[in-house]
């Protein structure tokens, strides 16, 4: 079993050190926590790896049929 400290994901990754965090805290990369920093499997990265990168996009807004709505 081979040990990656969070720095090493997140060099493997191509993601920020605070992404990896965020990861272990949403439960999905599961780490061990020895002392103060946290540990991975190297086979647990597998799970992480076909993630879908960025934020989602936003939704398109909803076509107006050119009226304007409010007050008349």
């Amino acid at each position: 079993m081979n040990l990656l400290t969070t720095n090493e994901v997140a060099e493997r990754l191509g993601v920020t050190l605070p992404r990896v965090h965020a990861l272990i805290r949403d439960g999905r990369l599961p780490a061990e926590k020895m002392g103060r920093d946290f540990f991975i499997k190297e086979s647990d990265l597998k799970l992480v790896e076909n993630r879908k990168t960025g934020r989602p996009p936003k939704a398109k807004p909803a076509q107006s049929n050119g009226k304007k709505k409010g007050k008349k």
